[in-house]
């Protein structure tokens, strides 16, 4: 892995780009007062509701609730993992990616550039192969077997779909004629070398089908043999730009296909996908010869909402599913659903959709699938008898550290809800019981201060909301650091003080860069919540001065009743009846409270 990229450098980056520019290059906007509008790219609409501030370098839909940087949209609208949405950002402007030390030193100018010679050559490697089906002179016999399989030539060539000859050294005599061209294909494994040093290609009489990254370009190849040699199918190996667990037949095709895509469903093989493309059903993938693995599970989450495993029936069809439940389960957040689909004996996604066709095939995908949490306790009550109180035990010490990497909330909520009346309803409040206790936080009895927050904009929301907007009113209203209020337990206030403290140290960075700062905090969501809530921007430094003396008054209120609650059993110190004394004095002077 790389090293860091500086957080200096993020920050210069953002400030330096237009949020405008590179959304309205993408996206059409229109001038909307001070800020810019456009139908929101992240569903569907027919009046806009997706706004660009300019002033804030900000987007927020109010539709669907899309938010962030310039950061953010190049991932969400490019599909993009967070370095790559840099490196886009930094070529944009002409520049490098800076990286802090690490163990593993970054890439050289000159490995950078074996990379780029890598994907140039593979994709060289494909047209090869794909020309090799048309002019080669076994070229029949491989268009025969494609026919068979019900292929068109269209799909054929939407896919890059190919021929590697039957000859020993075709890609090695014909891309291979100097000792650092054969060293490339060595790497690259599409040639191999023997015990006695001879070399010869890897694939021979196969049908071939290029294997593209997220970004479209060819890291690798599957092969499927023409004849009755083994293995049928046959993959790259694993090289400096094609890692298995990290890639998807046919993920950058269903991208391509649908700008969002409602659903994404995982097979087994090469000839699924492409089967169900050719039937307009352009939003299958397949995994590589291996198991549906967390990166795979991650990169689906981040497309869509609805991700469908459609295995075989079988015993290994149902362990395969059950390994992607798992690697699942801590990218499961709320609004995302998994399901599963086993087909009958015999069948798979490519026979069945031509025999029922493309309308009964999407039928039976939405009809017959099953949602995570029954497939879940399906498989587990298999392994263990609820009939005894030894077989609850062992469901419950199955299931609980699973339903607890779940990422959602409600999703855990629900698997735990089933999960106590599997377990009896006398066991449901024990169950309960152990998840707050498996939840619950290190930290002492708290005073109850929930009604501050009642307001449709408590005190604490309003100062975030306007260091948000305004940096630099932390340097402004110094006097009013939430530090202050030290322990105090109100909701929000331990991020408003590393707000405030961050806004202290970059008074004059934009709503974008603090955004960029806190992306990956647990109060993030928030902050587009709030950031979506509009106010009256005058007075803003003394608006937050306002807000803070409300907090203030909360917290003497608190401490005093606090007191005179112990006043009353007579346990006052001689130091507490001095202190309760101040704050009554203190509250003839103070702000109205913001129960008021």
């Amino acid at each position: 892995m790389n090293g860091r990229i500086p957080r200096e450098f993020i920050d210069d980056l953002i400030a330096r780009t237009d949020i405008v520019e590179v959304v309205d290059n993408r996206v059409k906007l229109k001038k909307a007062g001070r800020n810019y509008q456009a139908c929101c790219p992240f569903h569907n609409e027919k009046s806009p509701s997706f706004t660009v501030s300019q002033d804030k370098q900000f987007y927020h839909c109010f539709g669907c609730g899309a938010h962030g940087n310039v950061i953010s949209f190049l991932m969400e609208y490019d599909r993009l993992e967070f370095p790559e949405a840099i490196e886009e950002l930094a070529q944009y402007h002409s520049v490098d990616v800076p990286r802090e030390k690490s163990s593993t030193p970054a890439p050289t100018a000159e490995q950078k550039q074996q990379k780029a010679d890598d994907y140039e050559l593979m994709e060289t490697i494909s047209r090869y192969f794909s020309h090799q089906l048309k002019v080669h002179s076994d070229k029949d016999r491989a268009i025969d077997y494609l026919k068979k399989r019900g292929l068109s030539g269209e799909v054929v060539k939407a896919f890059g779909i190919g021929y590697a000859p039957t000859e020993w050294d075709a890609v090695l005599s014909t891309f291979g004629r100097t000792p650092e061209a054969q060293q490339q294909l060595i790497d690259l494994k599409l040639i191999t070398e023997n015990d006695n040093r001879r070399r010869f290609d890897f694939f021979r009489e196969r049908i071939m089908f290029p294997i593209r990254d997220k970004r479209g370009r060819i890291v690798g190849f599957g092969g499927r043999v023409l004849g009755d040699g083994t293995p049928k199918y046959l993959n790259s190996p694993e090289t400096r730009i094609f890692h298995k667990g990290n890639e998807l037949y046919g993920f950058y095709q269903a991208k391509q296909a649908h700008r969002n895509l409602p659903r994404i469903m995982i097979v087994e093989g090469y000839m699924d996908v492409v089967a169900l493309a050719q039937f307009d059903i352009k939003y299958a993938v397949a995994s590589l010869g291996t198991a549906t693995t967390p990166e795979h599970i991650q990169m689906l989450f981040r497309t869509t909402s609805e991700v469908v495993c459609c295995y075989d029936g079988d015993r290994a069809g149902r362990e395969a599913a059950w390994r992607a439940l798992e690697n699942a389960l801590a990218y499961l957040k709320d609004g995302v659903e998994m399901k599963f689909l086993f087909l009958p004996d015999g069948e798979d996604p490519d026979t069945l959709v031509r025999q029922i066709g493309k309308d009964a095939f999407e039928q039976k995908l939405i009809s017959d699938s099953v949602p995570l949490s029954k497939f879940f306790f399906d498989n587990l009550l298999q392994r263990h008898h609820i009939g005894s109180a030894e077989g609850k035990a062992a469901l419950k010490a199955e299931a609980m550290p699973l339903i607890e990497q779940i990422l959602g909330e409600n999703q855990r909520a629900i698997l735990t809800s089933e999960l106590s009346t599997h377990m009896g309803d006398r066991n449901r409040h024990r169950l309960e019981q152990d998840v707050a206790k498996a939840n619950q936080h290190k930290a002492g009895a708290k005073l109850d201060f929930t009604a501050l927050n009642k307001a449709k904009i408590s005190p604490v929301r309003m100062m975030i909301r306007l260091l948000l907007d305004q940096p630099r009113i932390a340097i402004e209203c110094q006097q009013t650091n939430p530090a202050a209020l030290g322990d105090m337990q109100v909701p929000g206030l331990d991020f408003l003080t590393e707000l405030f403290e961050f806004c202290l140290s970059k008074p004059n960075a934009n709503t974008a860069q603090v955004l960029e700062h806190f992306r990956h905090h647990p109060q993030s969501k928030n902050l587009a919540k709030l950031l979506g809530w509009e106010y009256a921007e005058e007075n803003q430094a003394l608006v937050f001065k306002d807000s803070f003396a409300k907090l203030l008054d909360w917290h003497f209120k608190s401490r005093m009743d606090e007191l005179m609650s112990k006043a009353r059993l007579g346990n006052l110190s001689v130091d507490e009846k001095q202190e309760l004394n101040l704050l009554v004095n203190c509250l003839l002077y103070t702000s109205p409270s913001p129960r008021d």
